[in-house]
């Protein structure tokens, strides 16, 4: 009896709905769903990761008392196999990139050109934290030139900054900081940029301020074609300040000595800095790879390589290359013109496409010099993907692949560059289901519209099918429960 109540009540709602109310039902579920769609694309686009997903792990998972798997992400292999503790935080540290292009001579002419802004605000005010303090040293000493300074490097206005080192100079002509904005910032060509450091070494007394100077009149001589000259001034500084490792200096002899084509010097720095206890770096691993590779590259061949095997030195070269697109598997695209390249940023993340971007910049030319070295690339860097199937969880001669790289690199690329990603990303569960959603309602709605009577026959054949079980549950729980007890349940 409960049964044919349930199928006369379905029956009755059923007959009151028109095509009408159909085609709006599933036109407007296909709109909804569409929108969501639209919304976790560009999400997905510009974080790489799903909103429901994330929203989902962040806020429903500790509600329905879940735990983070950090815990069991937290150890890594190293290379014998031990576990030890994951550096969650130098991991992802962010590093002056070595061979930085100067914002007036170089950056702003880009701007000029295309009108596009190529370094972040992000990375900006990290080079501002930099300078105020590399530069200005003890706070509690600071002259009034100094003090005008610090707040230079904080202003966001480029004429701003520029203005407040002219006023710091009125105050004390031998302001070698100012002269130092002005070389960076000011100057339209790297001669006059030059001129200023020259000034500026002539006033600076600091330490740490001569060290930079010094650095960027290295750098002005190797742009303006006095290699050989900004070579002796950086072996100069090296020797000088032995101590200063961490600024990296060793990266900008090796790119000079590699425009020398001077071989053997760079395989001598190699022999100093490539050591397994000093940190790495993309410019170290692919420039080991790339003198192992031009020693056998002019006359490699893929079909004569199958047939006979590799020899000694080709292996050498192959595993060469294996160890460098492990560090940074980002580069071999650029290298390869696969991916195009943009000006390098300020500020770089070691392994992450910024190193990568930066590395390629200034290395490119030196590859595409050495006869058949981008082909031995070409042919053996995705075999290194087979020895690490798993990059995040566990590596072969590096620490497995940090997974916050993309993040810090969308803060220090431009919004115009696509940011590489590494290991590329599955299209998340949610994206797929709201594609799959819409698409499902919006043909329901069109074949509606189309066919409302049909339509019509096959909601109520649907409905009354998904309502049966509930009738039939109904009318088993009548024949159990005592007549009385469903008269009482009535009353209430």
């Amino acid at each position: 009896m409960q049964y044919a109540v349930w199928t006369l009540i379905t029956s009755v709602f059923l007959n009151t709905l028109t095509p009408k109310f159909y085609v709006a039902l599933t036109g407007t579920s296909s709109l909804i769903s569409g929108l969501i769609l639209i919304f976790e694309w560009w999400y997905f686009r510009k974080y790489g990761t799903s909103f429901i997903e994330q929203v989902s792990v962040s806020h429903l998972r500790p509600l329905l008392g879940g735990v983070e798997s950090s815990s069991t992400s937290g150890l890594f292999s190293s290379v014998n196999g031990d576990a030890e503790p994951r550096p969650s935080v130098s991991e992802c540290k962010v590093w002056r990139n070595p061979l930085n292009l100067f914002r007036g001579a170089e950056y702003s002419r880009y701007t000029w050109v295309t009108g596009k802004e190529p370094l972040t605000y992000y990375d900006m005010n990290l080079s501002a934290q930099d300078h105020q303090t590399f530069f200005t040293g003890d706070t509690q000493q600071l002259r009034p030139e100094d003090a005008v300074m610090q707040k230079a490097w904080r202003e966001r206005n480029p004429q701003a900054r520029i203005r407040a080192a002219y006023q710091a100079i009125e105050m004390n002509h031998e302001c070698a900081a100012a002269y130092v904005l002005l070389a960076e910032e000011e100057a339209t060509t790297i001669t006059e940029a030059e001129r200023l450091f020259k000034q500026a070494l002539k006033s600076g007394k600091d330490v740490n301020l001569l060290v930079y100077i010094k650095r960027r009149l290295a750098m002005c001589a190797r742009k303006l074609g006095r290699i050989k000259e900004a070579v002796k001034m950086m072996r100069d500084l090296m020797k000088e300040f032995p101590l200063l490792g961490m600024l990296n200096i060793h990266e900008n002899l090796l790119e000079a000595l590699l425009e020398l084509q001077a071989y053997a010097d760079v395989q001598a720095v190699l022999a100093k800095y490539d050591d397994i206890s000093l940190p790495k770096s993309a410019t170290i691993c692919y420039t080991s790879a790339l003198l192992k590779a031009r020693a056998v590259s002019d006359k490699f061949s893929p079909e004569a390589a199958s047939r006979r095997g590799l020899s000694t030195a080709e292996m050498n070269a192959v595993e060469a290359i294996h160890r460098a697109v492990e560090f940074n598997p980002h580069v071999p695209k650029y290298l390869l013109e696969m991916k195009s390249l943009i000006l390098p940023p300020e500020h770089i993340l070691k392994r992450g496409d910024s190193e990568a971007v930066a590395y390629a910049f200034f290395h490119l030319q030196h590859w595409k010099r050495a006869e058949g070295a981008l082909n031995l690339l070409h042919c053996t860097w995705e075999g290194t993907f087979r020895i690490i199937p798993y990059p995040l969880e566990k590596g072969h001669l590096f620490y497995p692949y940090p997974g916050c790289t993309e993040t810090a690199d969308r803060e220090l690329l431009p919004s115009f560059h696509e940011v590489s990603v590494y290991p590329k990303k599955e299209l998340p569960f949610f994206i797929l289901f709201t594609a799959g959603l819409c698409s499902f309602t919006a043909m329901l709605a069109m074949l509606t519209h189309q066919f409302p009577e049909l339509m019509g026959v096959f909601a109520k054949a649907f409905f009354s099918t998904l309502f049966a079980p509930l009738g039939f549950f109904a009318d088993k729980m009548e024949s159990f429960m005592p007549s009385s007890f469903w008269h009482q349940l009535t009353r209430i």
